[in-house]
């Protein structure tokens, strides 16, 4: 078998191309020492391990006989100067030419005769013109301007009006103003989880309100009331109030905090 050089396909003896890659095999020869086959291109021996570089001497070229060209016989030829061109000029007659007839000269020069100038006449002098100067205008004296009348209407009044909220308690007739800087107010009574903005603990009968008892919410002006749990509940106008509603306070509204209408507040504006 022959194995290919290039894909190690075995090839059968004897083949010439490889039959996978088509790539030429080396032809196999004799071992000189075992006379084994050998592949061509092989180095050593497979059989015996004999050098097969060294048994396969170079050969030597063999050298051509050497052509000999003959020496081409040398003539001695005398170098052919080329002829000079002859140029023969021809003679070209001289024309004889008549002789032209003097001419008479028919544009004899003129003495053109200067015109006279005619002298301007003398323009008579510059007669004056006696004018009478008008007697001077007499100077009037300027018209005071009048002083501007200035006409006061009404005053009107500029002043922005500020709209303030507060609670009036029904029962003492004491008046709480709601803060206006905060956007929720709570009410209730004092406690550690979340301190009123108004408490009610001074209040006659405050027991009925619980500590975190409504809040007050301030949105663009308006302003809203909801429950946020209380034990007694919360009543707007006598009706209660569901807790997690808001009502809409307008200026009037009763707000009463527990049952019974004892801590009760009116919503005012002014």
């Amino acid at each position: 078998m022959i194995s290919c050089p290039n894909c190690n396909h075995q090839n059968p003896d004897g083949a010439v191309q490889c039959e996978a890659c088509y790539t030429p095999l080396p032809q196999a020869s004799a071992c000189p020492q075992c006379g084994a086959a050998v592949q061509s291109n092989a180095a050593f021996c497979g059989q015996c391990g004999f050098n097969l570089q060294q048994a396969a001497p170079m050969a030597e070229p063999e050298e051509l006989p050497k052509t000999v060209v003959p020496n081409a016989p040398s003539a001695s030829v005398p170098p052919t100067a080329p002829p000079e061109p002859t140029m023969d000029f021809l003679e070209i007659p001289e024309a004889d030419f008549p002789d032209f007839p003097d001419f008479p000269d028919f544009f004899e020069a003129e003495e053109i005769a200067t015109p006279a100038v005619a002298e301007s006449p003398e323009l008579p002098d510059p007669f004056t013109l006696d004018f009478e100067e008008p007697d001077p205008t007499p100077e009037v004296p300027p018209t005071p301007a009048p002083s501007p009348t200035t006409v006061q209407g009404p005053r009107q009044a500029t002043q922005i009006q500020v709209q303030t909220a507060s609670l009036l308690h029904v029962q003492t007739q004491v008046s709480l103003e709601i803060p206006e800087h905060l956007d929720v107010i709570h009410i209730g009574k004092p406690n550690e989880t979340i301190p009123p903005d108004i408490d009610v603990s001074g209040f006659p009968n405050s027991e009925v309100v619980s500590r975190i008892h409504a809040d007050l919410r301030q949105e663009a002006g308006l302003y809203y009331i909801e429950d946020t749990g209380s034990s007694n509940g919360t009543y707007i106008n006598h009706v209660p109030l569901l807790v997690g509603n808001r009502h809409r306070l307008r200026a009037g509204d009763r707000i009463g905090l527990g049952k019974g209408d004892k801590v009760t507040f009116i919503f005012q504006i002014s």
